[in-house]
């Protein structure tokens, strides 16, 4: 089995409804396995779990302690600029912060950032270097 994979990535959130709120307003469905303290999105071939703070502090045998956010970013390319801008948009709509709005950069794309309620960041881009399967999975192309 192979070890370059991600399976679960899992946000600390402060609090759960308003959490809930944000990415069910963006579009996200919760899994129907989720639980009070921790809410599940299926994703293409991996999850995204919301956990409560603390909880998850004292789940990693941290307890007390203080997680931050911001320092890594969760992306999502789309298929080009036009699903770029709404997917951004429906975020802002659901209550993100805008932290740079999509705009071409410097690589040849169109991106943009904004954080969640929690600060978790998050970049939507296009990548004409980087073609989407029909699923929206992103394999990387030959070098």
């Amino acid at each position: 089995m192979s070890r370059q994979r991600i399976t679960l990535v899992t946000l600390a959130v402060a609090d759960m409804a308003r959490a809930r709120q944000f990415y069910e307003g963006w579009g996200w469905t919760p899994h129907g396995s989720s639980q009070p303290g921790v809410t599940f999105y299926q994703m293409n071939g991996a999850v995204l779990a919301l956990f409560g703070r603390a909880d998850l502090a004292a789940d990693q045998g941290r307890p007390g302690a203080t997680l931050g956010t911001g320092a890594v970013t969760l992306a999502q390319n789309c298929a080009d600029d036009t699903e770029t801008d709404a997917v951004f948009q429906a975020a802002v709509n659901a209550g993100a912060t805008v932290l740079k709005r999509p705009q071409t950069v410097f690589w040849g794309g169109y991106s943009g950032y904004f954080a969640d309620p929690d600060g978790h960041v998050w970049e939507i881009a296009t990548n004409p270097f980087w073609p989407l399967a029909a699923d929206g999975s992103l394999t990387l192309p030959p070098a």
